[in-house]
């Protein structure tokens, strides 16, 4: 793990609410500057104390109550209102949420998954790796953005399992069950069938699409949930998603499907057409028509940078993966997990 790093790295311990204040103390800076000035958080902020966010708040307590003290804690920890954190964790749900990303899904005797995350370019720099140890969950290292709920980013767990997460900008009515709570809900499972029946038991909410694998398991499963419904299939050949409903029955028929977004999909499937097969070499492309999968300018259009790219090698009992900055070949972060 490199000293000079863009992307930090905290442990943390212990119970929910401590998990959250050791989450919000290290990020309580880079909120306070980056975000709760910005366009995004304030749109947030101003339905902090609306009736569809308490009727959200009341979910959580009921079905993920050690999720709520996280919450809780993350909030004490930043020194901000828990109304307004807890708005800007259901952002999804209330918000035109900011958040892109790309995911090269490759199934083989050894799978590999490989992701972009791309987030707000005011946070590149401030975001970091949080290796966490609850004391009667699965531990897991997750990539975590300032002020937010590890579990909607990409993560490895104590479990062996992978997860990337891609936004669906679906069209959902009436959302109850924030996205953000049940990703981070999913780092608790045991396997894939168990995070699975965490999102197939939640209401309507926002959308996203995981891709799901676990050390000693020779599938890669594409999830896509949202609007209450959840589906999934099992990635037989190299595929790509860059953040659009591809077999979502409700959300391919009603979502919002960027240039950006068309764009990667496109050229990122081609270039796995082509027979291309590093995944550095597809998420670090800035070539082709339209706009790059590698997502560097200041002015995108949908106001998003690629923060960081992760590739998780999959093995019969251990996940060996590695973190890299913006367009740089050698990682920054490298990890073996041998799963417990």
């Amino acid at each position: 793990m490199s000293n000079e790093s863009r992307i930090g790295f905290l442990r943390a311990g212990g119970d929910p609410a401590a998990i959250g204040a050791a989450l919000g103390r290290h990020a309580r800076a880079a909120v306070r500057e980056r975000l709760v000035p910005s366009a995004p958080w304030q749109a947030c902020a101003v339905r902090a104390d609306s009736p569809q966010l308490a009727a959200m708040r009341d979910w959580v307590a009921v079905q993920h109550p050690r999720i709520l003290r996280e919450l809780e804690g993350l909030a004490d920890g930043l020194d901000l209102p828990f109304a307004q954190v807890f708005a800007w964790n259901c952002r999804g749900e209330i918000a035109a949420a900011p958040d892109g990303c790309t995911t090269v899904m490759l199934p083989g005797p050894r799978p590999r998954i490989a992701h972009n995350e791309d987030g707000l370019p005011q946070l590149d720099g401030h975001c970091f790796l949080a290796e966490i140890a609850p004391d009667d969950e699965p531990g897991f290292t997750a990539f975590c953005y300032p002020g937010s709920l590890p579990g909607h980013t990409f993560a490895v767990t104590g479990a062996g399992m992978v997860q990337t997460v891609n936004n669906l900008r679906l069209r959902v009515r009436d959302a109850r069950a924030p996205r953000m709570v049940l990703g981070r809900a999913v780092l608790a499972a045991s396997d894939p069938k168990a995070a699975l029946g965490v999102l197939r038991t939640a209401p309507a909410g926002a959308g996203f699409h995981f891709a799901l694998a676990q050390a000693g398991r020779a599938e890669i499963l594409s999830v896509e949930f949202g609007a209450g419904r959840v589906s999934q299939r099992v990635v037989t050949g190299p595929e790509l998603h860059a953040n659009h409903a591809l077999h979502h029955p409700g959300g391919c028929a009603d979502q919002v499907v960027t240039d950006s977004s068309r764009d990667r999909q496109a050229h990122g499937t081609a270039l796995l057409e082509s027979g291309v097969r590093d995944p550095l070499t597809v998420l670090h492309d800035e070539g082709g028509p339209g706009l790059p999968i590698l997502r560097a300018d200041p002015d995108d259009p949908d106001d998003e940078n690629t923060l960081a790219t992760a590739v998780f090698d999959i093995g019969a009992d251990d996940v060996n993966w590695r973190v890299h900055e913006r367009r740089e070949a050698k990682a920054c972060h490298v990890h073996r997990l041998a799963r417990s």
